[in-house]
Parts: C-alpha cells; sequence; structure tokens
C-alpha cells in the first residue's frame, strides 16, 4: 500500500514510518526539514513540502492509498493554536484534487471541553489546561473532518504519550473522547509512542472507525 506520512520527523511518526516500512508499505515522509528524518530505505521517499498549502501537498499525496498524520504544534496561551485546522484545511483540498479519499488522522482524549469531567483532578486543573490551545484546535480539526462528505477519515485518540517503542498488548478501543473502565473513569494514563504508531496502522486495511473518531489505550 502506498501512504503517504505528515509529521514523520516528530517522535510518533518515526515510529510510524519506521512500522510502515517493516509492514512492506510503500511510504512518502512529506516534512518541512528532510534533514530531521535519518531513516534510509528503498521504499522510503521524503519530499519537503508547504504543509499549509494545498497546492505543495497535492503533488506529494496524488496516487496514494491513504494519508496518515501525526503532525503536531505546540501550545500557545496567547494566541491560540491554529496550526491543525490550517493544515488539515489545506491537505482535504489537496485530497479532493487529486481524488484521495482516505486519511488517518492522529489527536488526543480529552479534545471536546467538557470530556474531561472524569479525569483525576491533576489532569482536570492542571495538565490539561496547559494544553487546552492545542486540545481545543484538534477539536476543530475534528468537527471539520465530521463536516466532510466525501473524505474516509478516521480521528485517532490516544492517551498522554510516552517515548517508548511498541508492544505486543490488547488495544481497549471506545467512540468518544476517552477510554472509559466500567465506572466510567479513565482507563490508564500514557501509552507508548510506538503502540500509537501500532494502532494507527491497524486501521489502514479496517473499516471499523471510518468517519468516526476514536478514543484507545493499551490493555
Amino acid at each position: 500500500m502506498k501512504i503517504a506520512v505528515l509529521g514523520a520527523t516528530g517522535l510518533t511518526g518515526q515510529h510510524l514510518v519506521e512500522q510502515a516500512l517493516q509492514q512492506g508499505h510503500e511510504v512518502t515522509a512529506i516534512v518541512r526539514n528532510p534533514g530531521k528524518l535519518t531513516t534510509r530505505h528503498d521504499k522510503l521517499k521524503v519530499v519537503e513540502a508547504d504543509i499549509f498549502s494545498a497546492d505543495s501537498l497535492k503533488a506529494h499525496i496524488k496516487g496514494y492509498d491513504v494519508i496518515m498524520s501525526c503532525l503536531g504544534f505546540p501550545p500557545s496561551f496567547f494566541a491560540g493554536v491554529t496550526g491543525y485546522t490550517q493544515y488539515i484545511s489545506a491537505l482535504v483540498s489537496a485530497m479532493r484534487e487529486v481524488k484521495v479519499n482516505r486519511i488517518i488522522v492522529m489527536a488526543s482524549w480529552y479534545t471536546e471541553p467538557n470530556s474531561a469531567s472524569q479525569a483525576s483532578c491533576l489532569a482536570r486543573f492542571v495538565l490539561l489546561p496547559i494544553i487546552r490551545s492545542i486540545l481545543t484546535n484538534m477539536h476543530e480539526m475534528e468537527q471539520f473532518l465530521d463536516g466532510t462528505q466525501d473524505i474516509n477519515w478516521t480521528v485517532v485518540r490516544p492517551p498522554s504519550l510516552n517515548n517508548l517503542p511498541a508492544t505486543d498488548q490488547e488495544f481497549k478501543t471506545h467512540e468518544g473522547y476517552f477510554v472509559p473502565d466500567p465506572s466510567g473513569k479513565p482507563v490508564g494514563t500514557s501509552i507508548s509512542r510506538g503502540d500509537v504508531a501500532r494502532f494507527m496502522l491497524s486501521q489502514v486495511n479496517s473499516d471499523s472507525w471510518v468517519k468516526k473518531g476514536v478514543a484507545f489505550a493499551t490493555q
């Protein structure tokens, strides 16, 4: 399968690229700085593009089976974050022009403003306010995708990320903004970036979460 990856130089994106290559996919890494991606492989192509420009993106996604994005943007306490909605708008425009309609996008738990009511006090009052500008723009990105009729999108929502490789643990999923235990409390607090990449790639040949957002965690 031909996969184009945005955010390939990031910590999660590097896992995604490496695992996709291990699975035999042809991968194009669409990056802002090619020098940051050190992986070399016969089935890997690294291209430079403006992620906020449909014209810049479309040449690199034409003929691809699926677009996958691990893009991330830093929080902003004053101006707000706009990167997620800016890039997804440009990317969807490019996808429509070149007739590619499958995209898998990484977001996060708790993007919906009221979804953290069951989270721990530490998360609700200390950790989440720090990244709320990111979560707000991620939610706007999710709403944008939900408004598309012609795009087969999946939004994957992991909890907080740690810099560990993939495991062989099973995934627990939930169509919502976190994964609840039987009492409604969030299951777990973090997941490895390697497992996020593993879950995203599991959706490439699956219709289970098309046009849906799925929260997930490892069991």
